[in-house]
């Protein structure tokens, strides 16, 4: 079974005859997205794991995409019915946009085991461990035997609009140079799968044999990687003409560590 955000009101704190529970069948699988307190924030889904395993993208209660202005909802590429119901409960909708996208992509929407989305926006649950992290979505019972016991809290990031899916990657580089710069730093991943836009490393001093690390959600799986692209830019004019390069830059992917 796989609960698309599983409603909130008169449902979550209720005995596990009222409502769906784990115990309802052999595997079952969650997805949050609308978790907020029904009073004041009008959430629509239950916060609490109940499932074999709950995944809650981007937190569970805030989605990516759902904040833009209530005109561009409702005049939506999918139609001016879909952008309404998107403006009238868009984050709880967007339970079955994942689904639905999750169908044609097998290798995306990984759900990360973390205690909480601030860890896990912190990197302190990266990489999946070694048995892999489950798809969220359609492909989640590929999982089924691995979790029994307990419940396990997934946390994942989408993208604001379809197609939704994101890959998660850690990206660390040592810069090397004479002195000490301000600026930021930008790198793009590029490899067998595709290519990625620029992602913002670090920004503010810049200092030769500092390293930086940043976790990036990218658009696109690039599977083996081929090379990577690294900018750094300062926004002014020097006189003295600073250069900076990178001595190392490491790419680690999250799914296959």
């Amino acid at each position: 079974l796989s609960g698309l955000d599983p409603a909130q009101p008169y449902f979550q704190g209720t005995p596990i005859e009222v409502r769906l529970d784990k115990s309802d069948a052999d595997f079952v699988d969650i997805i949050h997205t609308d978790s907020a307190p029904t009073i004041p924030n009008l959430g629509f889904g239950m916060s609490p794991a109940i499932g074999h395993i709950d995944f809650y993208p981007n937190g569970g209660k805030e989605m990516p995409g759902c904040e833009k202005n209530p005109l561009s909802q409702i005049i939506d590429l999918d139609g001016i019915w879909e952008g309404t119901r998107d403006f009238a409960a868009c984050n709880h909708l967007r339970s079955y946009k994942y689904y639905s996208d999750s169908i044609i992509y097998p290798d995306g929407f990984l759900g990360y085991p973390c205690a909480s989305y601030d860890l896990f926006q912190s990197g302190d649950c990266f990489p999946c461990p070694a048995e892999g992290c489950p798809n969220m979505g359609h492909y989640a019972d590929k999982f089924k035997d691995n979790f029994k016991r307990g419940f396990v809290k997934l946390y994942l990031n989408t993208g604001e609009a379809k197609d939704f899916p994101l890959w998660r990657y850690k990206i660390t580089v040592t810069l090397s140079g004479k002195k000490k710069v301000r600026g930021y730093v930008n790198v793009a991943l590029y490899g067998s799968g595709g290519n990625t836009r620029q992602y913002q490393i670090t920004s503010g001093s810049l200092k030769p044999d500092n390293t930086y690390t940043a976790y990036i959600d990218a658009e696109v799986n690039v599977g083996k990687v081929t090379k990577v692209k690294f900018l750094w830019n300062n926004n002014w004019i020097n006189p003295t003409l600073p250069k900076l390069g990178a001595a190392t830059i490491t790419v680690e992917a999250g799914q296959n560590r």
